[in-house]
C-alpha cells in the first residue's frame, strides 16, 4: 500500500471531524427587531415589578367572554383587574364604561398603566388594553388571550378611537 493510499483514511477522519466541530462553534442570535423581541423589550422596560409579575402570571391565560379568572378572561376583566390590583383603582367592568371613566390623553402622552381603547365593531368601544411604553400594550386577545402586542399595528392603529388614564 502506497503512503498516499494510508495518509488518505486519516486526511478523511481529520477533515470531517473539523466539518463536525465548526458546526458545534456556531453562534445563533435571535434578531432584535422582531415583533417577539420588542414586546420582550417592553417588558424588560416596565417601571413597575408588580406590573411585570402581573403580566406574566396572566399572559397566555386563554380569553373568555365574561371570565374574571384564569381559566379564562375578556378584555375588559383583565384591565379591571389589573388596574385594581397594581394601582388601586376601581373601574367599570365593561370596557365601553371604562372608556367613559378615563380622561383622555393623547397617544404620545401615555404612560405606563395608561388605557387604550379600540372599536373593531362599528362605533362603540368594544376592547380595552392596558398600555406599557414604546408602543406595546398588554390585554386579552379573543384569538391569543393575554398578550403584550404592538400598538403601532395597522389593525389597531385602524380601531382605535380612545386613550387615556383614570389618574
Amino acid at each position: 500500500m502506497t503512503y498516499e493510499k494510508k495518509i488518505f483514511p486519516v486526511l478523511l477522519f481529520v477533515i470531517f471531524i473539523i466539518a463536525l466541530s465548526s458546526c458545534g462553534s456556531r453562534k445563533y442570535t435571535v434578531k432584535s427587531d422582531t415583533k417577539a423581541a420588542k414586546a420582550a423589550d417592553a417588558m424588560s422596560n416596565l417601571k413597575s415589578k408588580q406590573l411585570y409579575k402581573f403580566i406574566t402570571d396572566w399572559t397566555g391565560v386563554k380569553y373568555r367572554f365574561g371570565g374574571l379568572d384564569k381559566n379564562g378572561i375578556d378584555c375588559s376583566g383583565f384591565a379591571f383587574l389589573l388596574e385594581k390590583e397594581i394601582y388601586g383603582v376601581t373601574l367599570p367592568r365593561i370596557s365601553r364604561d371604562q372608556a367613559k371613566a378615563v380622561n383622555k390623553k393623547s397617544i404620545d402622552g401615555l404612560k405606563e398603566g395608561d388605557l387604550v381603547f379600540f372599536s373593531f365593531g362599528g362605533n362603540d368601544v368594544d376592547h380595552v388594553g392596558v398600555y406599557l411604553n414604546n408602543g406595546f400594550f398588554v390585554h386579552a386577545s379573543t384569538n391569543r388571550g393575554v398578550i403584550v402586542d404592538d400598538l403601532n399595528l395597522p389593525a389597531y392603529q385602524r380601531a382605535l378611537v380612545k386613550s387615556g388614564s383614570v389618574y
